[in-house]
């Protein structure tokens, strides 16, 4: 009797294909990697951001106020922030009435996963500072809808510290969490490495909401003075969340 011809595969030619098949999936998937992996720099087609000389020194009903000492900052943290950042500016503005508002603009070139923003909510309780709310807010600012946060911070019991901030990646103001996420897979895959800035207004003082209105207040002036490119820096463009 003559037997039919086995069907069972050499186990040496099996163990040659498999071989060949995971090495084409792997070069397959590096190649999609490769083509997936941002390499121009978005800040390059936004053109050159001065914040020092971009940021006005008065304007309105306010001005820098001199008398204002720089705030102190531990030289680990600020060492951190420089790598992190490009450019961070700190100012304290007062107005005719008296009242001070704090402004902190931090900008960062590359908000790939290593370079990430670092938000007052992280940064205030690590300063010492007790967070006593974090609410999110829409705020109506020089025509446009501003996704951002307010904060309530107390150090020591008797520094009260509202603050309110947003950040923005790109040309689109994001609330951070996952829509900040989106926002950078969307510039990714299309060959950009998003910026990303986050802009800061704290005051000090115990009535809260009487402090927002002054923040807020402070932030419109600011941006309607600004001209529409600087602005979309700040604050993003409209309609692109």
């Amino acid at each position: 009797m003559i037997e039919a011809a086995s069907s069972v595969d050499n186990p040496t030619s099996l163990q040659t294909r498999r071989a060949a098949l995971a090495a084409l999936l792997m070069g397959g998937a590096a190649l999609a990697a490769w083509q997936l992996t941002p390499t121009r720099p978005l800040a390059t087609q936004h053109g050159e951001l001065e914040l020092e000389t971009q940021i006005p020194k008065q304007f309105g009903d306010w001005r820098v106020d001199s008398s204002a000492g720089a705030a102190l900052v531990n030289p680990q943290q600020d060492a951190l922030l420089k790598q992190i950042y490009t450019q961070i500016l700190t100012r304290t503005y007062v107005n005719s009435v008296g009242q001070r508002v704090m402004l902190s603009i931090a900008y960062g070139n590359d908000q790939r996963d290593g370079m990430q923003l670092h938000y007052p909510e992280v940064c205030y309780p690590a300063q010492g500072f007790q967070l006593r709310s974090n609410r999110p807010v829409e705020l109506s600012l020089a025509g446009s809808s501003v996704p951002a946060r307010r904060l309530e911070t107390v150090l020591g019991g008797q520094r009260y510290e509202p603050v309110t901030y947003w950040t923005v990646i790109g040309d689109v103001a994001v609330r951070g969490g996952m829509a900040k996420k989106l926002v950078e897979m969307r510039y990714g895959f299309s060959g950009l490495i998003p910026d990303g800035l986050l802009f800061r207004v704290s005051t000090i003082g115990r009535e809260t909401q009487a402090e927002f209105a002054v923040q807020q207040a402070f932030a419109e002036t600011l941006l309607v003075t600004l001209p529409l490119p600087l602005r979309a820096r700040l604050a993003g463009k409209p309609g692109t969340a």
